[in-house]
């Protein structure tokens, strides 16, 4: 992997997780040090970042990583319905049957991965992306897939605000089941009405947990 490519990893996932967080300046020589590359592959990682919306000059001060506030939010699910309520219809239209019928079935057992304190709950997240990949790849369309990628960056940011409770979390495993079981069964109004229904929910959920950085 280039050093460019692992500095940008690294400050991404940095971002992602906020171990970097809003307003933090990323100075080039402290990064290279931190991240043990030079400074080019930095500046080139920080470029790659900020035309994702992660981070953003902010005058003298150089690179800074940007905030996201309730406003950011609404934008993001705005934007997100608009792509994920017509991918999941695509999907029931166009995917395999099979792959949503056994992405179903390891979804309704979701709930034993979603212990309170448990690291499975990584293994949940794993495979509600695993839902998002078999979503992208059925709808066949590689500008919206792109789009919805790109999209989830900002996403995972969003619910890292929110709490992470075991509640929310149980209910969107069913509802990302009920996702699922739509589009194997073929049905894209299904499919569509599940995806609205998540959406909503999550949205409602981010908002009333969420406090400013």
């Amino acid at each position: 992997m280039r050093a460019s490519d692992r500095a940008y990893t690294a400050l991404r996932e940095d971002i992602i997780e906020w171990r970097l967080r809003p307003g933090t300046v990323l100075a080039e020589v402290e990064q290279s040090e931190r991240l043990g590359v030079s400074r080019t592959p930095v500046r080139e990682a920080l470029g790659r970042l900020t035309a994702e919306g992660l981070t953003t000059a902010a005058g003298g001060r150089g690179v800074v990583v940007t905030d996201i506030s309730l406003e950011n939010i609404d934008e993001l699910f705005e934007l997100r319905e608009t792509l994920e309520v017509r991918a999941a219809g695509l999907a029931a239209e166009r995917g395999e049957p099979g792959i949503f019928a056994e992405l179903h079935a390891q979804l309704l057992l979701a709930p034993g991965l979603l212990n309170e304190n448990d690291p499975a709950r990584h293994d949940y997240y794993a495979l509600v992306g695993r839902l998002d990949d078999a979503i992208d790849a059925a709808i066949s369309n590689t500008y919206m897939a792109h789009a919805m990628r790109s999209l989830r960056v900002h996403l995972v940011r969003v619910r890292r605000l929110a709490a992470d409770d075991s509640a929310r979390l149980h209910a969107a495993a069913a509802e990302h089941a009920a996702i699922a079981e739509a589009i194997a069964a073929g049905n894209p109004r299904l499919a569509e009405a599940a995806t609205t229904l998540h959406l909503h929910r999550s949205l409602t959920h981010v908002k009333a947990t969420h406090t400013p950085a």
